[in-house]
């Protein structure tokens, strides 16, 4: 389990970035203007810098890459219900993406901001559940079929 979780730990990281590179792409295309908007105004203002905002939101979105990278494992957990591993990963996802929200200006510094956030947050958090559910569920509706018309064939 140790050797599993620094693997994906090692992978998380590159793809975390990856991640929030795109998400950072996919937010300037949506304002439309023509122009890139790598991080939030508010960010280059505590850091100093364009650059250094880049560079400590890069670094957190390794981290977050590689914290749900880690989490991930909770899903192998066979002896643990599915109630048991969503609330952990739930769990787990809050203290990994709250404080880095927080800290790269993600979200506004208000109570009404914070609130905001954690609806969204939980909403998304909610929808991917609900869909892989659907997925997995469906995905073993069939082999039970094929297992079956195999044992009637037999």
């Amino acid at each position: 389990m140790k050797k599993k979780l620094i693997g994906r730990g090692v992978i998380g990281f590159p793809v975390g970035i990856a991640i929030g590179y795109v998400i950072t792409v996919i937010i300037s295309i949506c304002i439309g203007d023509g122009f890139f908007y790598p991080v939030t105004p508010e960010l280059v203002n505590k850091m100093g810098s364009e650059l250094n905002a880049v560079l400590l939101q890069t670094g957190l979105s390794g981290i977050m890459g590689t914290g749900f990278a880690m989490a991930s494992v909770i899903w192998e957990i066979d002896s643990w219900s599915l109630a048991k591993q969503s609330g952990v990963y739930f769990a787990i996802a809050c203290v990994i993406m709250f404080p880095i929200s927080y800290f790269a200006n993600w979200m506004p510094h208000s109570t009404a901001g914070i609130l905001s956030y954690v609806g969204i947050f939980v909403a998304i958090f909610l929808a991917a559940w609900a869909t892989q559910y659907s997925v997995w569920k469906r995905k073993i509706k069939k082999m039970n079929e094929g297992i079956k018309d195999n044992n009637d064939m037999n």
